[in-house]
């Protein structure tokens, strides 16, 4: 079952198969015509959610697999479930803003009146409807969103408007979305997961399905633009985009607000949880191996950051390192796991 959610519907693009510009953001306009949703009446936003029915999948939740785990109650696990829900769609929300900032900036260097043009403002408009969805949706799951730190909210503002229009960006586009894209799969279709959560992931990969296939041609296009300096220059910002977002997505305050733990224990736990790697790979693998194709992965600088990332399958890192993962950390690494609970 599991090659077959991954696969279905997602994008097939190659990195050695890329396309016309012009000619796939008219077959994407086209797609775009045929395959939008308005969450406003796609989503029964008035029926009560399910009994029995949960907020996500639990293997995929931060603390799952650690001892503290195992102590929490049905309604504790439930309660962490909706509030780490909320955290991601509070992250999409910002991820998608710094998204549009980048595409503004990508239409107005453009020509405007082409298909290409055209076809950025069509995604800004699915990005705008998909953050109202995911803001609906937090409402609806009875949580305040969760803010970015400051400085953070900060950084990402300064990185959508200076960030170079190549590599880096397209990559960055992918890294939220894709990763958003892998873990909904899943979710969307589990008849444990509650139905609402289930038809918003579904609108939102399907119509991210488009995006992706822009975005992963775009990368493509860019990066083999880029001389030597700047192939280095986007391969090492990617990989350092990537090491900050997988653990954003768990915001540390879901600890405080659903289980009364101290918000840095809790991102300890998670963080040196052995499950990590699993979420991190699984949650990334899509991305990878085409960034892999690409030729982002390369570099002794990059290799080493996408090491700490614990995202590279297996195999990749075998290839790249000539040993598989270790699985069993330092004593320090053991020691400080076993006193927050892990």
């Amino acid at each position: 079952m599991g090659a077959t959610f991954v696969a279905a519907g997602a994008s097939q693009t190659q990195a050695k198969r890329i396309g016309d510009r012009q000619k796939t953001a008219a077959r994407l306009l086209r797609a775009s015509v045929e395959r939008s949703y308005d969450a406003e009446v796609d989503i029964d936003w008035d029926e009560p959610w399910l009994d029995g029915k949960t907020f996500g999948p639990e293997h995929r939740l931060s603390l799952y697999g650690t001892r503290i785990w195992d102590k929490l109650s049905p309604e504790q696990r439930s309660d962490l479930a909706r509030h780490e829900m909320a955290s991601v769609l509070s992250f999409g929300i910002l991820a998608e803003a710094g998204l549009s900032a980048v595409l503004f900036r990508k239409l107005m260097t453009g020509k405007l009146a082409d298909d290409a043009t055209r076809y950025l403002l069509s995604e800004i408009g699915d990005e705008t409807r998909h953050s109202t969805m995911f803001s609906r949706m937090i409402n609806k799951l009875d949580v305040e969103p969760y803010r970015q730190p400051k400085f953070l909210i900060r950084i990402l503002s300064v990185g959508a408007q200076l960030i170079p229009l190549g590599a880096s960006a397209w990559g960055g586009t992918l890294l939220i979305e894709e990763v958003l894209d892998r873990l909904q799969r899943e979710s969307m279709i589990s008849e444990q997961v509650q139905p609402h959560l289930r038809q918003l992931f579904k609108i939102h990969v399907l119509e991210e399905a488009r995006h992706i296939t822009y975005a992963r041609e775009e990368l493509v296009r860019s990066y083999q633009a880029s001389n030597r300096l700047g192939k280095a220059f986007h391969r090492l910002v990617l990989a350092v985009m990537c090491a900050g977002v997988l653990p954003a997505l768990a915001n540390p305050q879901v600890y405080r607000r659903a289980l009364g733990m101290s918000p840095l224990r809790g991102a300890l736990v998670a963080q040196l949880n052995p499950n990590y790697r699993v979420r991190a790979t699984f949650a990334s693998e899509p991305m990878v191996r085409y960034f892999h194709e690409v030729g982002l992965i390369t570099g002794r600088v990059t290799a080493k950051v996408w090491k700490a990332t614990r995202a590279l399958p297996d195999d990749l890192h075998e290839e790249i390192f000539g040993a598989p993962p270790s699985t069993s950390g330092s004593r320090l690494k053991r020691l400080v796991a076993s006193a927050v609970g892990v």
